[in-house]
C-alpha cells in the first residue's frame, strides 16, 4: 500500500464514510457527488467531451483523449452512483484516463436515475444505448462493455440480456460491480468496518429505493443471478477489503460456470472503485492501466475475426 492510498483511506474513513452513512437523500448523494467530481476528480489535458442524443431521451457523453485505435472501437461505460446518484460527467475524469490508455472513444450514457426511475429504466436506457451504437454502424464485437459500482452490475445485467440475443459484445471490465442486492454476500458483514469508504447498513435502503418493490434476485437487477451463455471474456476488479468483495468473487464464478474467460483482479486496501483517483494514488493507474490493456486484447485482430 503507498503512502498516498494510506492518506487517501484516512481521509475517506474520515470524512466521506460518515457523511454516506447519514445522507437524508438522493438529492444530497447527487450534490456530493457532483461537488467531488468538479473539485477533487482532476481531469487530464487534450480531453475532447461532447454531448450526443444516442436515443430519444437518452443523453450521452462522447469522450475521447488522444488518437483512437480504431473508429470502428467504442467503450459503452454506464457509470456508478447506486442508481440514484452520478452522471457521465461526475466520471468524465477517469473516463478520460481509460480512453487515453486504451485509445478508444468512451459513450457514456445519461442514464435515468432512481427513485424518480426506478428499476427497469437503468437497463431500458442501457439496451436503447447498446441498440443506439448499432444503428449507428458498431458491430456488437466492436463493443466492449464497462462499469463501475451500480453501473458495473448494470453492464452486467446488459451483458445477460445480449447474450441471451445471441449478439455478445466484445467482452466486459467492471470495477467494483454491485452484482447482487439481496445483500447475501458474506464481505458485507466481514468488511463492513474494513471498507474505508461504504456503509453496509445503507445498501438495503438503496436497493429499496431502486427496486421500489421488485424482487431483489431478479437477474435484470442482480446478474449474479443471471445466465451468460456464449460469454466473452471479462476482466473484473475489485478491493480486498470493501463490502461488496463477494459480489465480485461469486459474479466471476457465475460466469466460469457458463464458460467465460473470466480475469478477477484483487487488491490490498483500495477502497470502492479507487479507480476514480487516477491522479492522486498510483494504485488507480495501475488499476486503469489493466484495464486498458483488457480492452486492447478484447478489440485485438484475432478476437475480432470471432465475434464478428
Amino acid at each position: 500500500m503507498s503512502l498516498r492510498l494510506a492518506l487517501l483511506n484516512g481521509l475517506l474513513r474520515c470524512i466521506a464514510k460518515p457523511r454516506l452513512a447519514r445522507l437524508p437523500e438522493p438529492a444530497s448523494a447527487r450534490l456530493d457527488l457532483e461537488r467531488a467530481a468538479r473539485w477533487l476528480l482532476r481531469r487530464p489535458p487534450f480531453v475532447l467531451a461532447l454531448d450526443l442524443a444516442l436515443a430519444p431521451g437518452l443523453g450521452a457523453s462522447s469522450i475521447r483523449s488522444g488518437r483512437a485505435r480504431d473508429a470502428a472501437a467504442v467503450v459503452l461505460y454506464l457509470h456508478g452512483g447506486a442508481y440514484l446518484a452520478g452522471a457521465p460527467r461526475t466520471h468524465l475524469a477517469m473516463l478520460a484516463r481509460l480512453a487515453r490508455l486504451a485509445r478508444v472513444e468512451v459513450i457514456a450514457p445519461d442514464y435515468r436515475l432512481a427513485p424518480e426511475h426506478p428499476f427497469p429504466a437503468a437497463l431500458q436506457d442501457a439496451l436503447a444505448a447498446w441498440d443506439a451504437l448499432l444503428a449507428r454502424g458498431h458491430a456488437a464485437g466492436r463493443v466492449v462493455l464497462g462499469g463501475d459500482s451500480a453501473g458495473g452490475g448494470l453492464a452486467l445485467a446488459l451483458l445477460a440480456r445480449l447474450c441471451a440475443r445471441g449478439t455478445p459484445p466484445a467482452g466486459l471490465f467492471a470495477f467494483s460491480p454491485w452484482t447482487d442486492l439481496t445483500g447475501s454476500g458474506e464481505s458485507l458483514r466481514e468488511n463492513a468496518a474494513r471498507d474505508p469508504l461504504l456503509t453496509a447498513a445503507r445498501l438495503p435502503e438503496v436497493a429499496r429505493l431502486y427496486l421500489q418493490g421488485h424482487p431483489a434476485d431478479d437477474p435484470d437487477a442482480s446478474p449474479l443471478f443471471g445466465a451468460f451463455p456464449g460469454c466473452p471474456p471479462v476482466l473484473l476488479q475489485h478491493s480486498e477489503t470493501e463490502i461488496l468483495r463477494d459480489d465480485t468473487l461469486r459474479m466471476a464464478a457465475k460466469l466460469r460456470a457458463f464458460g467465460a474467460a473470466v480475469t478477477v483482479q484483487g487488491w490490498s486496501h483500495t477502497p470502492h472503485v479507487w479507480q476514480m483517483f487516477d491522479g492522486y494514488i498510483p494504485e488507480a493507474r495501475a488499476a486503469l492501466e489493466d484495464a486498458a490493456r483488457a480492452i486492447g486484447a478484447m478489440l485485438a485482430p484475432a478476437r475480432r475475426s470471432i465475434s464478428n
